[in-house]
């Protein structure tokens, strides 16, 4: 009687444990919904009733008009896009667990001076401007593709922490005295034992450090003018402001009635859902080291 009594009561809980969590994710879903039904409903039903989650007018006209005018140069910056979040993400998984891995190795006497210093830049930073003096006077990377890659691999202190503390959790001193005995150097160890026993950290911080150069556009903003360098994320931008200074000459004779037939807000919407595709197929293969990655790195001894 107790354990049918329990089982019913567990039951209902996990009913209003599903149900809550289901209201949640329906508070994340229907923003993307809304954001593509929008991005599919005509300008002037946009203007005259609002946004809605199903289209009261269907019109894939502000798609038509940004690959009509533009659809050589969208997947130009897209290509570009893919190539500087491939490479960043790449030379930051090579090369930012190694000075997290020097912190967590307890037989460094400086790693809690070095600890300190980088967690000195979460919350101190020598601006804008240095960056900009430093970058392009010293590293020339204006108007090139580095440009795009080489300002965000200074590395940001919160994934060097998340790095050290799965590191002492999850690689043993041990294993690393082991592999000494037998003759295994330091390049070794560190990319045969540390790296393949930390791949959930490295693929949580992965993919936030994609998902960073994806979305960038300050670093095309402060460093790119040419326009075929143009990242997806600056490019789109690009379009906004256009069609916002298009806006402003509206009382100019002959513009209003090509503004009239211009989906301003759809188009801003078509923009959005172009830039989020990628993220949105790509997420769910990384959804459980993701979850894996932050809870092994979050723990703190």
């Amino acid at each position: 009687m107790d354990s049918s009594v329990k089982s019913a009561s567990d039951k209902r809980y996990q009913a209003i444990i599903i149900a809550i969590l289901s209201v949640f994710a329906a508070l994340a879903i229907l923003p993307f919904i809304l954001l593509v039904s929008s991005s599919f409903t005509e300008e002037s039903t946009l203007l005259s009733q609002g946004y809605s989650f199903i289209p009261r007018k269907f019109s894939a006209y502000a798609y038509q008009y940004l690959f009509s005018s533009n659809g050589i140069r969208i997947f130009r910056a897209y290509g570009i896009t893919l190539i500087v979040t491939a490479v960043g993400t790449c030379i930051s998984l090579l090369i930012g667990p190694m000075l997290a891995w020097t912190l967590a190795r307890p037989d460094y006497k400086r790693a809690k001076v070095l600890s300190f210093m980088v967690f000195f830049t979460m919350l101190f930073n020598g601006g804008i401007v240095p960056s900009y003096l430093m970058y392009t006077s010293v590293f020339h990377v204006k108007n090139t593709i580095f440009g795009l890659i080489f300002p965000s691999l200074v590395f940001n202190g919160f994934y060097i922490l998340l790095y050290k503390n799965n590191f002492k959790a999850n690689i043993h001193p041990a294993l690393v005295e082991a592999a000494k005995i037998d003759g295994a150097g330091e390049f070794y160890i560190y990319f045969h034992i540390v790296l393949p026993l930390s791949l959930p950290i490295l693929a949580t911080i992965g993919l936030m450090v994609g998902l960073g150069y994806w979305n960038d556009w300050t670093n095309g903003l402060y460093y790119i003018n040419d326009t075929h360098l143009y990242s997806l994320q600056q490019f789109l931008k690009s379009i906004i402001d256009n069609i916002n200074n298009l806006s402003s000459l509206a009382g100019s004779s002959g513009v209003g009635e090509a503004l009239a037939r211009m989906p301003g807000n759809s188009i801003r919407m078509a923009m959005a859902v172009i830039g989020v595709i990628p993220v949105l197929l790509l997420y769910p293969f990384f959804q459980k080291a993701f979850v894996a990655g932050i809870a092994l790195g979050g723990v703190k001894e």
